[in-house]
């Protein structure tokens, strides 16, 4: 039956009056959902494209709350559902299971990318050319999104430009210098110098940027740098070409997150990354022309064709750059859908899961002191990873209260 609020005016002979007693509705009286704004760790590959998103602007900006109605714990939706009734109580639910499906398909993508990319090194030897490709593919698949509308195209104008276009040096330098250590080492000895990245971060907003690094952040960088030592070593695929190449491009990286956090735009990540790609690649194709043009012309293209037939070679040159930008691409939607810990812990398990299938595919013999030392360093990164999400989350947390 319907219920009704009966007023003076309206009153029935014999009754009681009836008023549904005022309830005030306060801030308190519903959770308030922050979402967690602030500066992104810079130690992960695309984790950059969200440093590009206008976190300064949202912070400056005036605190808003979003009032949502109280849930019992059996009922509540999932956080990132659409609706209440697409959520379901436990672990599979609608939400996880699509986070999880991003993840499955960024390491995925990124195990294949480097395991291809290798392939093609071992019969085609042309670091930069091959890093072009990687770029023009991606240009290509971003102009053909634009044209059909998924997504919009962001316009930029001359001041995005500027800003954009040290990011775009540093992700080219960064980009070439890892394809030619790639080329000249293992796959998994890369990835292990790589792992020293979050190091060369530190370093820089300690001694660039001027941000004070807590003592905690620097001991557990210890084990990185120690690890890393030790698989450098006794690596039996090591030589210097690799070794400093890997280390530019740690440095590369470094700079790259500087500039990034110095670039902030109101775009989206895909645009970004879009316009990101295509001065890199204005930027790589020069280097690439002058260096190993010459060779490419006299007998680069005809042994590589000599050896695998043009339909593989082209075939391989097409995915491994689709590949690239694909990962890429996952790698930042799968990020923004996370926490920062989170995040931090796949990065982490992204990295032990390209050494270890790229030891697999490929049969690299590691001596034994080389594998301690890897999994040193990835244990070290894992734990500069945790401390550093957990100060943020505790910032996040201090600002919110």
């Amino acid at each position: 039956m319907e219920s009704r609020v009966l007023t003076g005016a309206t009153a029935i002979r014999g009754l009681p009056l009836l008023r549904k007693p005022v309830v005030k509705l306060t801030a308190a009286s519903f959770p308030t959902v922050a979402k967690p704004i602030g500066a992104v760790s810079g130690g992960a590959n695309l984790i950059w494209g969200r440093q590009l998103r206008p976190a300064i602007l949202l912070e400056a900006s005036p605190k808003r709350e979003s009032i949502k109605p109280c849930f019992t714990a059996a009922s509540s939706p999932a956080e990132g559902s659409d609706s209440a009734g697409d959520a379901k109580v436990g672990f599979f639910n609608k939400a996880t299971l699509i986070t999880g499906f991003f993840f499955f398909m960024w390491y995925f993508l990124n195990v294949i990318f480097n395991i291809l990319n290798k392939k093609i090194y071992n019969y085609f030897p042309y670091p930069y050319f091959v890093s072009v490709i990687h770029l023009a593919v991606g240009v290509v698949y971003c102009l053909i999104s634009w044209t059909v509308g998924l997504p919009k195209r962001a316009p930029i104008d001359s001041t995005q430009l500027k800003l954009l276009t040290p990011v775009a040096f540093c992700h080219a330098l960064g980009h070439v210098t890892s394809n030619v250590s790639f080329a000249a080492v293992a796959v998994s000895f890369t990835h292990t110098i790589k792992a020293l990245e979050p190091f060369f971060n530190a370093s820089a907003s300690q001694f660039i940027l001027g941000q004070q690094i807590p003592l905690a952040l620097w001991l557990s960088l210890a084990p990185v740098v120690l690890g890393v030592s030790m698989a450098s070593l006794t690596e039996l695929s090591f030589n210097w070409l690799g070794f400093i190449s890997a280390m530019i491009s740690n440095i590369s990286f470094t700079y790259r997150s500087i500039y990034s956090k110095k670039a902030m735009t109101d775009m989206d990540s895909t645009n970004v990354y879009a316009y990101i790609s295509i001065i890199a690649l204005i930027v790589c194709i020069p280097p690439a022309i002058i260096i190993e043009g010459p060779q490419l012309l006299q007998h680069g293209f005809a042994d590589a064709i000599a050896k695998v037939g043009l339909t593989k070679f082209v075939t391989d040159l097409f995915w491994v750059g689709m590949f690239y930008h694909l990962y890429n691409q996952v790698a930042t939607n799968t990020l923004e859908r996370v926490a920062p810990l989170t995040h931090a812990v796949g990065n982490v398990l992204k990295r032990v899961f390209v050494i270890g299938f790229s030891i697999i595919v490929f049969g690299n013999k590691i001596s034994t002191q080389t594998g301690i030392g890897t999994c040193i360093a990835i244990a070290g990164v894992a734990l500069y990873s945790f401390i550093k999400a957990k100060m943020e989350e505790e910032k996040r947390q201090k600002k919110a209260a």
